[in-house]
């Protein structure tokens, strides 16, 4: 069965995730002592103890949401399932990386430790907000994006069904207001920053900066892309393409119709949650999608992945 691994992106985290998938991977251990040492703080203690509000701090979140992919992904492959390909969403195409060879495990921790300080850095210097839109064409989110006061874009290409936009807080507020009148419902998420646009652009330039001597292999096994919402070739330059990765959307949507196209036929989502195991099933009627974030759902996936 050609299988995609697919990796949870930031907001996916809540309170003792991971938890039994250390215990159920030999290399849990590992895993939580390396991601310790490199990001200054012990990561076991963080995901047991942290209330979810010191959860949702960029900081803690990406290498918590991180710890947890790298765990069920340790878990999986020691039971045996394999994959042809992999893809993350936003923070989750470095657990990609990680899982295709292109990154060790020390580097890739080190990459989530650069990335979520630049990241909170400009979060803190420019603010914002971002919302889900729900049930509406992209050429209207786009339009009403143009139309109200100060800067707002699509960010998230989510599904057909659902759209993220960014921006400027007031801007976000503007826009929920009109899609509500239009009898469209827009979400606003749990963030304060404007992640994947222009107001990401300092994280990206200081990001790049910091990842220029990492060592990048080719990927074993395909690589789809967030940034071109397809199976990406060129690894020639990757800190330029991750530097452009943080300020860009998200086209996951492209990215589920490539990998169908190229006969994926398991959708495995590994880390916290099931938020793109739902993306998969809204948007292939009957996919064969599922997720790993402990031991029922590491249970249940062997069982469905039998050949």
């Amino acid at each position: 069965m050609k299988t995609v691994f697919l990796f949870s992106g930031q907001g996916s985290q809540y309170p003792g995730m991971g938890a039994e998938l250390a215990e159920k991977s030999s290399q849990g251990k590992r895993i939580l002592e390396c991601g310790s040492d490199i990001m200054g703080f012990d990561l076991a203690k963080k995901l047991a103890e942290s209330t979810p509000e010191e959860l949702a701090q960029t900081r803690l979140s990406q290498p918590a949401i991180f710890t947890t992919s790298m765990l069920a992904l340790a878990a999986a492959r020691e039971n045996d399932i394999e994959n042809a390909a992999v893809a993350g969403h936003s923070l989750g195409e470095y657990a990609a990386m990680y899982a295709s060879g292109m990154l060790g495990m020390e580097d890739a921790f080190k990459a989530i430790k650069l990335r979520s300080e630049a990241m909170a850095k400009a979060a803190e210097a420019t603010g914002g907000a971002m919302a889900a839109i729900i049930g509406s064409d992209n050429d209207t989110i786009a339009k009403v994006c143009e139309e109200v006061s100060g800067f707002c874009a699509p960010a998230n290409y989510n599904s057909p069904q659902q759209t993220v936009i960014a921006g400027e807080a007031s801007a976000i507020d503007e826009a929920i207001a009109k899609f509500a009148d239009m009898g469209k419902r827009a979400v606003k998420l749990a963030v304060s920053a404007a992640f994947h646009t222009k107001l990401m652009n300092s994280a990206a330039e200081e990001f790049k900066a910091a990842i220029q001597g990492f060592a990048f292999a080719q990927p074993n096994c395909d690589f789809y892309s967030n940034l071109y919402g397809k199976k990406l070739e060129d690894f020639s330059d990757m800190p330029g393409y991750l530097a452009a990765h943080i300020c860009s959307p998200v086209r996951f949507t492209d990215e589920l119709e490539a990998m169908n196209s190229a006969g994926i036929e398991a959708y495995v989502e590994l880390g916290p949650g099931k938020v793109l195991t739902g993306l998969v099933k809204k948007t292939f009627c009957g996919a064969n999608a599922m997720h790993i974030e402990n031991a029922e759902t590491l249970e249940k996936a062997i069982a469905a992945l039998k050949v």
